[in-house]
């Protein structure tokens, strides 16, 4: 069991990244605990998803890339990583830009704060194997459990709790597209195909199967535990005075909670759990992009090489977080931008989880088969969830 734990818990930090963050503390502050329920409807759903996920690598040996190159031809494989290219450079810049507001909360200038940001990351997965980038890793996952010390010192009153996650204005379009980007944050694309191949490059066969569900499970547990406990620390304080703020940068939600927190837990929990989530979130995204596009060209691609084994796969892992340093530096309204990200992300969700579905009923074989009643189920979760985001996120941006 400990040896299986570790893809769905890092893929779950991860999804708790900075962009998530940004997106539930921004639901606070403007809509209370309205959007709390929502929070916890995709807990399941979340599961569900990333458990086929890992059916798929333990039952077939390969990679999300590869499987749809496989059944559906070159064409659609190269649509779906040219769909997670984006997506994920995406949220490199999320990622990056939240590591540079939590530099900046203590004077650090960005171009500091990404520059070491991304030597760290280079450092970790360029001298380290499989396993030793999974401990890192989950070690700097950890800082994100800073954000459940900041939900408990802002006290939330349990009356307005209730009420406010049971009021649910779903005629304002403003509240739509706040519900679109949760959707967004929850769900990335990149997750799908991340945590499909670290279960193929850690090496887990069929007896792990229940393992790591297990760990899926309880990944998807904490991280929106995470979620809600953000959602919670910003609309017990900044939120409740009823202005609907918004906070237009990671210094601005840092400030915003230092009169509640204090001065010391505020800045440093907040700062410390950014960083944690920043970073171990980019290690996800990009090593997802090296694998994902190692699987349609066939490059060598696991941590199991050295670089001088596997140039193409540390060079694309590289260049990813290089890309993304530099959008960064470059914009600077990085808040909507990160909004804007998981807004996209939903947009996009339809096409990922299509394909998810669409290879669960194709590449499994007998044992690992869904059952008739979990097949509805599965797909009935994946096309709800997919249309209410959709839906959201196109309504959201027209009256945007």
């Amino acid at each position: 069991m400990l040896w299986v734990i570790g893809p769905g818990l890092i893929v779950m930090l991860a999804d708790t990244d900075a962009g998530s963050v940004v997106t539930a503390a921004q639901s606070g502050a403007q809509w209370g605990y309205r959007l709390l329920l929502l929070e916890l409807i995709l807990i399941p759903v979340l599961y569900v998803v990333q458990e086929l996920t890992v059916r798929l690598g333990i039952a077939t040996g390969r990679g999300h890339a590869e499987l749809i190159r496989l059944h559906f031809g070159a064409r659609w494989a190269w649509l779906s990583v040219s769909m997670l290219a984006v997506v994920s450079i995406g949220a490199l810049v999320t990622e990056l830009s939240g590591l540079a507001g939590a530099g900046l909360v203590f004077g650090i200038p960005a171009p500091v704060s990404v520059a070491a940001g991304v030597s760290v990351l280079v450092l970790i997965v360029w001298t380290g194997s499989y396993r030793s980038v999974e401990r890192m890793a989950l070690l700097l996952g950890a800082f994100e459990l800073a954000f459940l010390v900041v939900a408990w010192r802002a006290h939330p009153a349990l009356s307005a709790l209730v009420g406010g996650s049971l009021s649910i204005p779903l005629g304002d379009h403003g509240y739509l597209y706040l519900a679109a980007a949760n959707v967004g944050a929850v769900l990335m694309p990149w997750m799908i195909f991340y945590q499909q191949s670290a279960v193929v490059d850690k090496g887990l066969q069929r007896l792990d199967l229940a393992a790591a569900r297990f760990d899926t499970a309880i990944g998807a547990v904490l991280t929106q535990t995470i979620m809600i406990a953000i959602l919670v620390a910003t609309a017990a304080t900044v939120g409740s005075a009823g202005e609907r703020p918004s906070l237009n940068t990671i210094q601005e939600i840092s400030a915003s909670l230092t009169p509640f927190l204090g001065t010391g837990v505020g800045k440093l929990t907040f700062a410390l759990a950014v960083t944690g989530a920043a970073l171990v979130a980019a290690i996800v995204v990009s090593l997802t992009v090296a694998w994902t596009l190692g699987e349609v060209t066939g490059y060598k691609r696991s941590l199991e090489h050295t670089p001088s084994e596997a140039p193409w796969f540390y060079g694309v892992f590289t260049f990813a977080l290089v890309t993304a340093a530099s959008i960064v530096l470059a914009v600077h309204d990085l808040v909507r931008l990160s909004i804007a990200v998981e807004v996209m992300n939903a947009l996009l969700l339809p096409i990922a989880l299509g394909f998810l579905l669409l290879l669960a009923g194709r590449a499994l074989p007998a044992p690992f088969r869904l059952g008739r009643f979990y097949a509805a189920f599965a797909a009935l979760v994946v096309m709800s969830t997919s249309g209410f985001g959709l839906y959201a996120a196109i309504n959201g941006i027209a009256t945007g």
